[in-house]
C-alpha cells in the first residue's frame, strides 16, 4: 500500500489548534514522576474529532496532514454548512471523498455508525468504550478492530491484539482500519531525532552505581547479579500489572495472552 505524500511545509488549520505545554515528566510538586523526559521542538496539539457527533451531514476530505502527537495521520473534513473538523485518518480514505456520521450511513471507510448497525465481519476504529464517550479505542496507526458476533446489548470485537471484547451496542465506531501502516517499520535513525521528540537518553542499571540503581557496581563489565530489578527494588520481568478485580473484566471474552 503507497504511502500517503504529505508536504513538510503544510501548516495546521489555525483554529483547529493551540499550543501543547510540555512539563518534561515533573509532577504538580515539579519532581521527576516519569524518566526519560526532556525538552523537544515546539508543538501544536490537533483537536481531533473523536466523537463524530456532526450527524447526518456529509464532509469532504479537504487534505491529509501530519499530527506530530500520534503516529497515525489526520484527515481535514469540510462540512457542507462549512465547519471544518479534524478527524482520524483511515486507510483508503483519499482526498476528495465524502464522509458522514449517522445510523444510517454506507459500510464505507470513515463513516461512523453505531456498533449495532455495522455487520459482523467489517474493521472498525476510533470505537466508544461508553457510548457518546467519544472514540478511545483503536487509535494507533495500522490497527483495526473487527466485529465477530452480537450478543444482546452487546457486540463482540475483536482487536488488533488478539483480546476479543464487549461493547456495548450503542457505542459508535468508524468503518475502516487506521491509515500510516508503515509507522512500524520506519527507523528513527540517530540520537539527536529522538532528543528533538523529548526523549532523553536510557542509561542500563548495570552501567550504573551501586547508589542509583540495584544493578549497579561492579569491576569491569557486569552483569545484573540478581533477579532483574527497577531501580527502586521492585521485580522488573514476569509480574503482572493489570488490577485483578477490575470492573471491565466481565466485559474481555478473550484475553490476549
Amino acid at each position: 500500500m503507497a504511502k500517503v505524500e504529505i508536504p513538510a511545509t503544510q501548516k495546521p488549520e489555525k483554529n483547529l489548534t493551540e499550543i501543547l505545554k510540555k512539563h518534561s515528566g515533573r509532577d504538580s510538586s515539579g519532581k521527576i514522576s516519569v524518566r526519560h523526559q526532556g525538552k523537544r521542538q515546539k508543538r501544536y496539539y490537533r483537536i481531533i474529532d473523536f466523537k463524530r457527533d456532526k450527524r447526518d451531514i456529509e464532509g469532504t476530505v479537504l487534505r491529509i496532514e501530519y499530527d506530530p502527537n500520534r503516529n497515525a495521520d489526520i484527515a481535514l473534513i469540510e462540512y457542507k454548512d462549512g465547519e471544518r473538523r479534524y478527524i482520524l485518518h483511515p486507510a483508503n480514505l483519499n482526498i476528495g471523498d465524502t464522509v458522514v456520521a449517522s445510523e444510517k450511513a454506507e459500510i464505507t471507510v470513515g463513516n461512523a455508525l453505531p456498533l449495532e448497525a455495522i455487520p459482523v465481519g467489517i474493521e472498525v476504529h476510533n470505537v466508544e468504550l461508553y457510548p457518546n464517550q467519544g472514540g478511545i479505542m483503536i487509535r494507533g496507526a495500522g490497527t483495526f478492530g473487527s466485529v465477530i458476533a452480537k450478543d444482546g446489548h452487546y457486540v463482540h470485537v475483536k482487536l488488533t491484539s488478539g483480546e476479543i471484547r464487549k461493547f456495548n451496542k450503542g457505542c459508535w465506531a468508524t468503518v475502516g482500519r487506521m491509515g500510516n501502516i508503515e509507522h512500524k517499520d520506519e527507523e528513527i535513525g540517530k540520537a539527536g531525532r529522538k532528543r528533538l521528540m523529548g526523549i532523553r537518553p536510557t542509561v542500563r542499571g548495570t552501567a550504573q552505581n551501586p547508589r542509583s540503581h540495584p544493578h549497579g557496581g561492579g569491576e569491569g563489565r557486569s552483569g545484573e547479579g540478581m533477579h532483574a530489578k527497577t531501580p527502586w527494588g521492585k521485580k522488573a520481568r514476569g509480574v503482572r500489572t493489570r488490577i485483578k478485580k477490575k470492573w471491565s473484566n466481565k466485559l474481555i471474552v478473550k484475553r490476549r495472552k
